[in-house]
């Protein structure tokens, strides 16, 4: 009965037919007469209330053909169970952010929760750092669990993703360091999108004042990067210089890299290539629409209105219309500085 009440809460309409009643309800009899005792045990609970105006069917029992669902003392019962389950579970896992989802989700995480209670009651939190999949394992016998069968959102709900020490799995983070840089307190790092990208300005690296250039692989470098405070425990200040395509992946790509961590945008090398011609294609990318008004907020109005119009007609700028050259040049000689603190 309790499932078939959770059910009800996630009903798209405040009424129901009964012929929908039944649609609801099939999964969980197995003739007219089971049908009609949950319909009417739902009456008797005052879950279910009869719309006088419709009428009952002729059947025995009679039932009513068309029902009002009283949601607000579902919901309450939904949540006197979440309750019920904070005072036993262990006191850090928080189910507030149940409280705001439907009473399937909740089902569906629920035997994953216990798993996770079960784990904490028994040896507390874990000291050392082990990669996801280990931890998936320890957690709910699935290793898989955690990256691939959403795991991890379901850690982040209840408030226990960090605590439980786990390392991300993602492609190792790729880039080459700057030696003359590696002890200075404030530290630059240019990711560029694109392996041409990489290896121009790689000869010149020792002759910047940046500490690391990261290739980013494309949309790689979104998990990737997680790994860069294990890969480079280097204690500094750390500001981040991100230089992609300007095409609507490439400002997607940025754009969620800063979400995680906030990403610069390497100014200089966009400006030159606005003063390249530009390339067609790429017409098929769609608009990320607040990745790309994040994106056009750094540049002055006249480009900004130029970079609207560029991707509008199908045209983008590839970070290749760059020269070797011209990109050592540009990374040598720029203010970056004045940029660090720009947004």
């Amino acid at each position: 009965m309790e499932e078939i009440k959770k059910l009800f809460i996630a009903f798209p309409k405040k009424t129901v037919s009964l012929l929908e009643l039944e649609q609801v309800i099939k999964p969980f009899i197995r003739s007219y007469e089971e049908f009609a005792q949950v319909v009417l045990e739902l009456e008797a609970e005052g879950i279910l209330g009869m719309v006088k105006a419709k009428g009952r069917n002729s059947r025995n029992p009679s039932l009513a053909f068309q029902y009002r669902i009283q949601k607000k003392m579902l919901v309450d019962n939904y949540h006197k169970e979440l309750q019920s389950y904070r005072r036993n579970l262990h006191p850090s896992i928080n189910l507030d952010a149940y409280y705001q989802e439907e009473p399937n989700v909740w089902k569906k995480h629920l035997p994953y929760i216990q798993k996770i209670d079960q784990y904490l009651q028994k040896f507390s939190f874990p000291t050392e750092e082990v990669p996801a999949p280990e931890r998936s394992y320890e957690l709910v016998e699935d290793e898989k669990w955690i990256v691939e069968k959403g795991g991890k959102e379901i850690l982040e709900k209840i408030g226990l993703f960090h605590s439980l020490k786990i390392i991300p799995v993602s492609e190792p983070l790729m880039f080459a360091i700057n030696p003359m840089q590696i002890t200075v307190e404030e530290q630059f790092h240019l990711i560029v999108e694109n392996k041409t990208t990489f290896q121009g300005l790689l000869p010149v690296l020792k002759e910047t004042k940046f500490s690391t250039l990261i290739y980013g692989s494309g949309k790689a470098v979104i998990k990737s990067i997680e790994q860069f405070p294990m890969q480079y425990p280097v204690i500094a200040k750390h500001y981040f210089f991100y230089f992609g395509d300007i095409d609507h992946e490439g400002i997607s790509i940025w754009y969620s890299l800063n979400e995680k961590q906030n990403m610069i945008l390497a100014l200089p090398f966009y400006e030159a290539c606005l003063h390249k011609k530009s390339a067609m294609g790429k017409a098929y990318q769609k608009s990320r629409e607040i990745a790309f008004s994040q994106f056009l907020s750094y540049f002055p109005l006249e480009q900004q209105l130029q970079i609207q119009r560029l991707l509008e007609d199908g045209c983008y700028y590839p970070q290749e219309t760059l020269k070797t050259k011209e990109l050592q040049q540009i990374w040598r000689e720029s203010n970056w500085t004045s940029l660090n603190y720009k947004k």
